[in-house]
């Protein structure tokens, strides 16, 4: 790779798709600066009780009454057993603890001795999820629950600050809005007409118009106050303000359209197409809570109550970088043994569906002193650095070589498939978190599913953390092995007897054709062997916002 490729701000890292936002590409002058940011992540202490979403374990049987006809439905958590309480150890006041034989001389009841040969403690990088293991899970291999929670409890929520406006679509608003004004600011008409007096036309009709002499015209904007007297009308716009002494509008149609005078064709009474102040939101009324994303339709209520900035977490700055000396850049020529690099475009493009900006850095050769260089560049612009490739045990796997040396970073084999060897930690001065992925592409999206949108999730301060799964019938029987959770690819749809999910054939992870056909993940649980044909399954349904 040349240096012109790994240059932090080279145009070519950025993602090659619809061109970003500007806020994507460079920050308004009152954003805070790279290292602020970069500080804010690298600054946070996680407390040891973080909550983590729950989610089912995938290989509970699902209640009996659901079936194929029943509406989709999410999955929610599900309550554990509360654990019996440990009874109290005998207190003593020094000294080793009493014996069966004094216990059995002072008249107490004598002690089981503990065992002599204790179970193996778990390994150092297991975290303690508060869930049962599954028993087919073999030692030395981390679930799918310990793994994502450790990578949320070592990646906290960036610091928030004011946005503007429009910038913030998609991001949770970090305190609740509360109207500082009236909303309409005051009375004004709803259509094009005539300001009246309602009581200067009782009984207009076609057969017996009344006519009134028009004394003026009011535009929405003319920033004129206007007042009639009894016994005229004006002219008056959508929006416009009503003139003082008026209190209903007769419209267009029920009218000659008269200039200096108009024939009313139709009686009306006292607020008749006017809009009131306050009638859609007070002044006091909290109209978004703490939490809210913003929408276009929540946008447009700020905006009209005259709130240029909002505060509320940043989108955090991903950096993509695939590593392999095989990879090309697509559309560039390809050696007898090279590829084009698919992963860093694919992960890419799913940063920016997660709501982030990313960078995209091309592909890096397996060489630790060029990753290295590459990935210390490329810290000052990232908030999160997420890696595919080069995690595997082998002697040219340059990320997890060149992290190991740090001590920084923790690789690990989680029970799962595809996707069983995973890496996370912080790295540098700058401490920035860094996820590792695998090479392979199937892989590499699955990982970034179950783990890696969750912690941009969290960075963002948008939950639930973890996609919400949903129950769906099986269209064909599935085989698994044992002792790992699955990750089938399927086609999810509804059709008139309810949820079904058809698995894709094909479960080699480097398929990338099966994985773009597919856009759900079926779940396999790690004690299940086998699914049928009919029976109802966990199922994560892709690019589904949530």
């Amino acid at each position: 790779m040349s240096p012109e490729e790994t240059e932090g701000g080279s145009e070519q890292n950025m993602l090659p798709l619809d061109p970003l936002p500007p806020h994507e590409v460079e920050p308004e002058e009152d954003e805070p600066n790279d290292i602020e940011r970069t500080e804010q992540v690298s600054t946070y202490v996680p407390p040891a009780d973080v909550p983590i979403p729950d989610e089912p374990p995938p290989d509970e049987e699902p209640p009996p009454e659901e079936t194929a006809e029943a509406v989709v439905e999410e999955v929610g958590p599900e309550p554990e057993p509360e654990p019996e309480p440990e009874p109290e150890p005998t207190p003593t006041l020094g000294g080793p603890p009493p014996t069966a034989a004094d216990l059995a001389r002072s008249g107490g009841a004598p002690v089981e001795p503990e065992p002599e040969d204790p179970e193996p403690a778990a390994p150092s990088n297991r975290v303690d999820t508060g869930r049962a293991r599954p028993a087919s899970i073999k030692e030395g291999l981390l679930t799918v629950e310990e793994h994502l929670e450790k990578v949320l409890r070592g990646i906290g929520p960036l610091g928030a600050y004011d946005q503007p406006l429009v910038e913030s679509l998609g991001l949770p608003l970090l305190e609740g809005f509360v109207s500082p004004s009236d909303l309409p600011r005051f009375d004004n008409s709803a259509t094009d007409g005539y300001a009246v007096r309602a009581e200067d036309v009782i009984g207009a009709s076609r057969e017996n118009p009344i006519v009134l002499p028009v004394v003026g015209e009011i535009a929405a904007g003319s920033a004129k106050p206007f007042a009639i007297s009894a016994g005229t009308a004006v002219k008056i716009m959508t929006g416009a303000p009503i003139p003082r002494g008026a209190d209903a509008v007769i419209p267009y149609e029920q009218t000659d359209h008269g200039n200096a005078r108009v024939e009313i064709l139709a009686s009306t009474t006292p607020g008749a197409f006017i809009r009131r102040q306050g009638s859609d939101v007070k002044t006091g009324d909290r109209v978004l809570e703490e939490g809210a994303v913003l929408g276009p339709r929540e946008i447009g209520l700020l905006a009209a109550l005259g709130s240029p900035r909002v505060k509320a977490r940043p989108r955090p700055r991903v950096v993509v970088i695939s590593t392999g000396s095989e990879l090309r850049e697509p559309g560039t020529h390809l050696d007898y043994d090279s590829i084009n690099d698919g992963n860093s475009y694919m992960l890419a493009a799913a940063v920016r569906a997660a709501g982030a900006i990313c960078y995209r850095v091309g592909a890096v050769d397996d060489n630790p002193k060029a990753f290295r260089r590459v990935l210390s560049e490329q810290l000052v612009r990232a908030d999160l650095v997420v890696t595919s490739g080069g995690i595997g045990k082998g002697e040219h796997d340059v990320v997890r070589e060149t992290l190991s040396a740090l001590g920084t970073v923790d690789f690990v084999d989680v029970a799962m498939q595809p996707g069983m060897p995973q890496g996370f930690g912080r790295v540098f001065d700058e401490q920035t978190p860094i996820i590792t992925l695998p090479g392979n592409s199937v892989s590499a999206y699955v990982s970034f599913e179950v783990f890696v949108l969750p912690a941009i999730r969290r960075m963002m301060g948008r939950t639930p953390y973890r996609r919400p799964m949903v129950h769906a019938v099986l269209a064909s029987d599935l085989q698994s092995p044992p002792g790992v959770r699955q990750y089938v690819r399927g086609v999810f749809e509804v059709t008139h007897r309810g949820a079904k999910v058809t698995p894709i054939a094909g479960d080699g992870s480097h398929l990338a054709g099966s994985l773009a056909q597919s856009n759900a993940l079926i779940i396999v649980g790690e004690d299940q062997t086998a699914l049928n044909l009919g029976d109802t399954v966990r199922t994560l349904v892709l690019d589904r916002p949530y």
